[in-house]
């Protein structure tokens, strides 16, 4: 079963109002057994507009990744989240099928 992906693209314009933010995260996460795979970093962008932070999680198929989102203790973090910071976010199913 292919896996579940968050990528997100965020400024942060307050640091110190987004910090409740991430620090609710982890306990959100945990719950649909959510990882980190890319959290900020260095990187190139060779296309397009970029922005500052880079973020992809894992999660253990779509439907849990959609589930997460939608979960009322994400929908509430989510608010801090937006008054602290610009960012696009997609919800995407990952490729299980056959590489090249």
């Amino acid at each position: 079963m292919a896996k579940g992906y968050w990528i997100a693209r965020v400024d942060v314009h307050d640091e110190e109002g987004y910090k409740p933010y991430s620090l609710a995260n982890p306990t959100i996460f945990a719950r649909f057994n959510a990882r980190f795979i890319v959290r900020g970093g260095p990187f190139d962008a060779p296309e397009g507009t970029a922005r500052s932070r880079n973020v992809v999680i894992e999660f253990p198929d779509l439907a849990t990744a959609k589930a997460c989102y939608n979960s009322p203790e994400y929908q509430a973090n989510m608010k801090i989240r937006q008054a602290h910071s610009l960012a696009e976010l997609i919800i995407i199913e990952g490729y299980d099928g056959p590489q090249p």
